[in-house]
């Protein structure tokens, strides 16, 4: 049986009455074209043609036709859709008309970064930890927070439990084996962990797992958001992503040394060593907004020091600690991500970056095991350790000249990427703010 009977053969055996076809725009925000069951023959077979030039990132006005491949392996149904109107979907690669695969659509853009890894023998395994805020409903665009709980804390404190079950089921339905889902540190925040896996599915799943926490959320009359500082004065929501190579059978964990520093292979240092050489670069994709430099400030648990350890929880990577038995497990956690980026595109420049450490045979400095929070200037420049971007407009000064960042994301997407980043911090720079109001208005 074919790939295409058997997804024609599982819709009808699960009653679906519609298919929606998901794709993302260069930011990773979620779209989506619904088609009947009785069209999803042709559109396996043939694509589903959609108009480009109204997705951020993809096509201009005079080439606007593409189309939509279904990825077969992506199928599942939403747990969430009514009976009388089931609902599977299946994620997408975009086409040219020529038949080709869109240079701008980030899920190529990640195959092609994987693709290349491959080619030298390695597999990038990936697993992100995406946390986002639960809010009330009130009618405006003001954030109330669902709870006031702290880390870890359970009810009746922590008011979520029952959303999170519910969303662990959901995501469970749609093939994510969660590992454990808790309170998080600030009040109103969640976090819910599913297994590590293969780069380009663990993109697939962020992608799901963030439709499926905000369709729950909706559901139950509440608001979930993935915005980097949503509440003044809090923990913002990062993505911190657990990072490791293995062989191209994926069955040895290429990072693992029985007599490496935090038992890890020179493969391992190496490839830290080429993402804190270029985290500054990629800073742009990996925490996109105005607002993502809100949560990259000292004093919120939030890395902001371009170092690497394993005790130490304010480096940008850590090591978690080796388990005797379980070398599979050892990985490198890069800390700066948030849950607003594209993964698609985030994870190809991090490969990207670990990569040119690995070919380049970079050695990274010394780990820093003290709290680096509490180093003053003199301190940070005896050890070398620099900063990430403090703004929107610092990471775009970074990300425009680096080579790394174009290589990977192509020309088309890095020109496209950075245009739309500087319309958006030109748009943040000629607002003016309450704070400046309360500030300035009648002192100046």
């Amino acid at each position: 049986m074919s790939d295409i009977e058997d997804i024609l053969r599982r819709t009808k055996e699960d009653k679906v009455d519609f298919v929606q076809l998901w794709f993302t725009d260069i930011h990773g925000a979620h779209k989506s074209v619904d088609i009947l069951r009785d069209k999803l023959n042709e559109s396996l077979s043939k694509g589903t043609w959609f108009d480009g030039s109204s997705i951020e990132g993809f096509t201009r006005i005079k080439e606007s036709d593409m189309f939509l491949r279904p990825d077969t392996g992506t199928y599942a149904v939403l747990p969430w859709s009514p009976k009388d109107e089931r609902t599977a979907r299946l994620i997408c690669d975009v086409y040219s008309p020529d038949g080709n695969p869109f240079v701008g659509d980030p899920r190529y853009i990640l195959k092609r970064a994987l693709g290349k890894a491959r080619e030298k023998g390695f597999k990038y395994n990936v697993g992100p930890e995406l946390e986002f805020f639960l809010f009330k409903k009130n009618g405006n665009l003001e954030p109330v927070l669902h709870d006031d709980a702290g880390y870890f804390d359970a009810a009746p404190s922590d008011l979520a439990i029952g959303v999170r079950n519910e969303i662990v089921k959901a995501i469970g339905a749609l093939g994510l084996e969660v590992e454990m889902s808790h309170h998080e540190v600030a009040p109103g925040q969640h976090e819910i962990d599913f297994k590590y896996g293969y780069a380009l599915t663990q993109a697939d799943r962020a992608i799901t797992f963030k439709h499926a926490v905000k369709s729950i959320a909706d559901k139950r009359g509440l608001i979930a958001s993935f915005m980097p500082k949503p509440v003044f004065g809090e923990n913002g929501s990062g993505m911190h992503v657990h990072q490791s190579l293995f062989d191209a059978d994926g069955e040895k964990n290429l990072f693992y040394d029985a007599k490496g520093e935090y038992k890890l292979s020179d493969t391992a240092r190496a490839f830290i060593a080429g993402q804190l050489e270029h985290i500054s670069e990629i800073s742009l994709v990996t925490a996109p907004k105005v607002n993502s430099y809100k949560r990259l400030v000292p004093g919120f648990e939030a890395p902001v020091y371009i170092c690497w350890a394993q005790k130490n929880r304010s480096a940008l990577i850590r090591i978690p600690h080796y388990s005797p038995g379980r070398e599979k497990s050892t990985r490198a956690e890069l800390r700066c991500p948030d849950p607003s980026c594209n993964p698609y595109l985030a994870f190809a420049v991090m490969l990207g970056a670990g990569m040119d450490g690995i070919e380049r045979k970079l050695e990274p400095p010394k780990p820093v095991e003290e709290d680096v929070y509490e180093f003053n200037e003199k301190q940070l420049a005896e050890h070398g350790i620099g900063t990430l971007p403090e703004s929107l407009g610092e990471a775009i000064h970074h990300f425009k000249n680096s080579k790394l960042a174009r290589d990977v994301l192509g020309e088309y997407t890095f020109e496209k990427y950075l245009e739309a980043k500087r319309e958006e911090y030109d748009e943040y720079r000629l607002q003016v703010t309450p704070w400046e109001i309360k500030k300035y208005l009648e002192s100046s």
